[in-house]
């Protein structure tokens, strides 16, 4: 059970980076500034997706540091 709710959170995390970064490529294409709507919301999105893969990289082992 913990796999599957591991392996779940891992790709919706990657589902956010993908929208993320679509919402800002989309944008820039369309030629929308720093503070259109899509950049504002797709780079949080896509950082939020990020830090979550980043923090189920590891198997429950602290890393040497922590």
């Amino acid at each position: 059970m913990q796999r599957a709710h591991r392996q779940s959170t891992r790709a919706l995390a990657a589902l956010l980076v993908l929208l993320g970064g679509a919402m800002v490529v989309a944008t820039v294409v369309r030629g929308g500034g720093p503070l259109s709507l899509g950049i504002v919301l797709g780079v949080p999105l896509a950082l939020l997706g990020a830090g979550r893969l980043y923090l189920t990289r590891a198997d429950g082992v602290p890393r040497a540091g922590a």
